[in-house]
């Protein structure tokens, strides 16, 4: 959208794009660390306690990452708008 305009965007744009990366990083280390520590307590037969703060933390990580989605959702939009000829 930066070529179409021949202009950059405004920094909100590419700050809220640069966030919702991070919160997919965020998301993605959650769930690797669910999966790592599932895998651990089968073989240790160890308590479902930490398996619920897996859980926790990996559905914490994913509302941030809906929230991040639809401001960059909307950010795209407004870019694509700005970038449309008037």
């Amino acid at each position: 959208m930066e070529r179409l305009r021949s202009s950059p965007l405004h920094a909100n744009i590419s700050t809220a794009l640069d966030k919702h990366l991070e919160v997919i990083h965020v998301v993605q280390s959650r769930r690797k660390d669910e999966i790592v520590n599932a895998s651990n307590r089968q073989r240790q037969g160890a308590s479902r306690c930490q398996d619920d703060r897996d859980v926790f933390a990996l559905a914490l990580a994913i509302r941030e990452m809906s929230v991040a989605t639809r401001k960059a959702r909307t950010t795209l939009w407004c870019a694509f708008q700005m970038t449309l000829p008037k």
